[in-house]
Order: C-alpha cells, then structure tokens, then sequence
C-alpha cells in the first residue's frame, strides 16, 4: 500500500467516523471509520518505513549499482557504486 492509498484510506475512514450520522441495525458506520483510520495510519507508517530504506527520503539522493570489475590474472571484484543523480 503506498503513501497516496494510506492518506485516502484514512481519509474516508476520518468522514465515515466523525461526518457521517446514519445508523444501522447491521453494522456501525463510526467504528468502520475507525477500522478504516487505523489501517491508513498503519499503511502510512509502513510505506514511509519502505521509502526511508529504499532511500527516498534522507537516503542520500543517490542511487547504487554493482560494478564488476576484472584485476590482472582473471581475478574478479564486484563494488557497489553510489553515484548521486
């Protein structure tokens, strides 16, 4: 689930709790805008985990890539490259 998903989820999830006055004998409408507000949450949270990893934010800007390299003799070295945009 990503960032943009988790805010709409909590979205409709804060209208369906708070906005929303409809009352049923099968289901509540308030305590489904609650479910729905802590799946958003739990999702923001998640995704923001998995970005900052992945390095979108604060991960150096930059991007890696593996490099092989071969020596003298056939000896081969593989380095990892950061290199930013």
């Amino acid at each position: 689930m990503g960032v943009g998903a988790s805010l709409v989820l909590f979205a409709a999830g804060a209208v369906m709790r708070f906005a929303v006055s409809v009352s049923s004998t099968h289901f509540n409408v308030q305590t489904i805008g609650v479910i729905l507000m802590i799946v958003g949450a739990v999702g923001f949270v998640v995704s923001l985990f998995f970005w900052s990893s992945w390095g979108g934010f604060g991960g150096g800007g930059g991007y890696r890539r593996q490099r092989t390299v071969s020596g003298p003799g056939g000896v081969t070295q593989r380095e990892d490259v950061y290199e930013r945009p």
